[in-house]
């Protein structure tokens, strides 16, 4: 190719690069009928799509209570992983685990229990003397204050941006704090990552060493109600109110909720049973975008075709409400024209998928992918091509004719 007409078509690329936006659906509307809760924060998710069903002061750092006992487990979840601990890991019981009233599993400093003993005294019982020797035997300098530290940098790294824990039991402290997303978060990380672990939070008794018949009882409401649930911590203190991490399974779905601010234990149990009946009532699943479907063509630069299909890489199901407008909107972004040759399956843009409003407003992303292959066109269709985009950028678009 003669060199000045190489110079040409280069400079005809960079002319007629674009950013283009098409809008393919829009629906303006509320994402689901309004709901009322009791609970002064909470926050409801659907486990298989992600989406946000619900949020109330969902980012406000409050305390936790024993919700944060979560934390506790979690880092003894992936010390398990990594082999750092074991199930039948024997640990000591400091004075200072030894020391916590409330609720515990009576352990005493002659005690060595096992990891999985500490598990299920934390998540059955609620033990606090259990979660603190637990997060002793994974902290860096041995004590419940070094654990802290570990587990609050860990939880930046979840992405739990509103959580500082100072202990690993929930007990009431300035500064120890967690947000309802990041419990969720928390949850969630808990339930994907070490299901082999979660069956722990389904038991409904233990009593470690019949010291504590009286304390045996698991505290979720809704593990009696037969509602599908299967986890995961209650949590009271005078502060915090009575407060609940909780998560079911009806049929293919799974949702996962926190509130807190209950005013009493009763209270906290209609409201949860009550926040999943609305959740699985009030959404159903819908497939919005069936992967390979031509939604789109995009203009071609110097191809043998003027365009080329646009269709999303994969599928993507919602939650929508069962009544009501969606508050869906869909666009495709692309650079374009896109330079020939193209290659079918190529990537050439996104689809951005839209759905609900304000804290309950999530979006997904999906490649946008070339239907055809289109190659690039002889010396004669690039020559023509090159030349009406200089022409184009020194004289400007044709006149516009006016009729009278």
């Amino acid at each position: 190719m003669p060199a000045a007409l190489s110079h040409l078509i280069r400079r005809a690329a960079a002319l007629v690069a674009a950013v283009a936006v098409c809008l393919i659906s829009a629906a303006p509307g509320a994402h689901a009928q309004g709901y009322e809760t009791e609970a002064t924060a909470a926050y409801v998710i659907d486990h298989g799509t992600g989406q946000v069903l619900f949020s109330r002061n969902a980012d406000v750092p409050l305390p936790p209570a024993s919700m944060s006992k979560l934390m506790t487990l979690l880092m003894a979840f992936e010390a398990l992983r990594d082999g750092r601990l074991t199930l039948d890991t024997r640990v000591p019981v400091s004075a200072h685990a030894m020391s916590f009233g409330g609720s515990t599993m009576f352990l005493n400093t002659t005690d060595r229990p096992t990891v999985e003993d500490l598990i299920r005294g934390i998540i059955i019982v609620s033990g606090n003397d259990a979660s603190v020797a637990l997060a002793e035997a994974l902290s860096p300098d041995g004590t419940e204050a070094g654990f802290a530290r570990i587990a609050t940098d860990r939880a930046r790294e979840l992405g739990m941006s509103s959580t500082t824990l100072m202990n690993a039991s929930g007990w009431p402290a300035p500064g120890h704090v967690m947000s309802m997303r990041d419990l969720a978060i928390l949850a969630e990380e808990i339930i994907t990552e070490h299901p082999q672990y979660y069956r722990y939070f389904a038991e409904t008794e233990f009593d470690y060493e019949n010291r504590s018949p009286a304390n045996r009882f698991n505290r979720n409401p809704l593990l009696a109600m037969g509602i599908g649930a299967d986890g995961l911590k209650t949590g009271h203190t005078q502060e915090a109110g009575y407060g609940l991490v909780g998560s079911a399974v009806q049929g293919n779905r799974r949702v996962t909720f926190v509130i807190t601010g209950l005013s009493s234990a009763e209270a906290r149990a209609r409201e949860s049973e009550r926040i999943l009946s609305w959740a699985f009532r009030q959404f159903v699943e819908r497939q919005v975008v069936t992967g390979g479907t031509e939604l789109a063509r995009a203009p071609v630069f110097m191809g043998t075709a003027a365009d080329v299909g646009l269709a999303a890489a994969g599928d993507l199901t919602l939650l929508l409400p069962a009544t009501g407008e969606t508050g869906l909107q869909a666009e495709i972004t692309y650079t374009g024209p896109v330079p020939a040759p193209i290659e079918a399956g190529a990537t050439l843009g996104e689809l951005v998928v839209r759905v609900g409003e304000g804290d309950t407003a999530v979006e997904h992303r999906i490649p946008m992918v070339a239907t055809e292959a289109v190659p690039q066109g002889g010396i004669g269709i690039r020559l023509g091509t090159a030349a009406r985009a200089v022409l184009h950028e020194l004289l400007g678009p044709p006149p516009t004719a006016v009729g009278g």
